[in-house]
């Protein structure tokens, strides 16, 4: 019995550690016919000090954290080593912002289509951990509704 209380202790620790970030919002933008890239957003926040280093997708031959950002008045984007997740505080992958981009797409992702994406975080103790969602694509023009949204309108 003792080694069956102890074995629940170190998973239920495992498990622990392996709930330091959470993911909420997450979607994959549609693609159309023959579309080579794509961009996947989500808000991120970590329990603890740590990193977005990677992510991965069976639906793409690369995937990279991206930033998009104003250069001497031209919109620009480029891919980071690393994406700062502070303790406690929402980081938001959005279009026009970071986000992961999905590229060398091996077919059309269609509006309803769930995309499998996996998340590399590290700690600020160097361990990595693997987080793996199953995020809905949709297309850009019907952003999903949030409980208390009002009517949706385009800018």
């Amino acid at each position: 019995m003792k080694r069956v209380v102890i074995s629940f202790a170190v998973l239920f620790s495992m498990m622990a550690a392996q709930a330091q970030v959470t993911v909420k919002d997450a979607w994959v933008r549609a693609t159309v016919a023959q579309q080579k890239a794509t961009g996947a957003f989500m808000q991120l926040q970590s329990a603890q000090d740590a990193k977005l280093i990677s992510a991965q997708s069976p639906v793409a031959g690369v995937v990279e954290v991206h930033e998009m950002a104003m250069d001497g008045g031209v919109m620009k984007m480029r891919a980071v080593p690393s994406l700062a997740l502070p303790a406690g505080k929402a980081v938001d992958l959005k279009p026009g912002g970071y986000h992961v981009m999905l590229m060398d797409l091996k077919g059309q992702v269609k509006d309803g289509d769930t995309v499998p994406v996996t998340l590399v975080v590290e700690g600020k103790d160097g361990k990595r951990q693997n987080i793996e969602i199953k995020v809905p694509a949709r297309s850009a023009a019907a952003p999903a509704m949030k409980h208390g949204d009002g009517p949706m309108h385009k800018h």
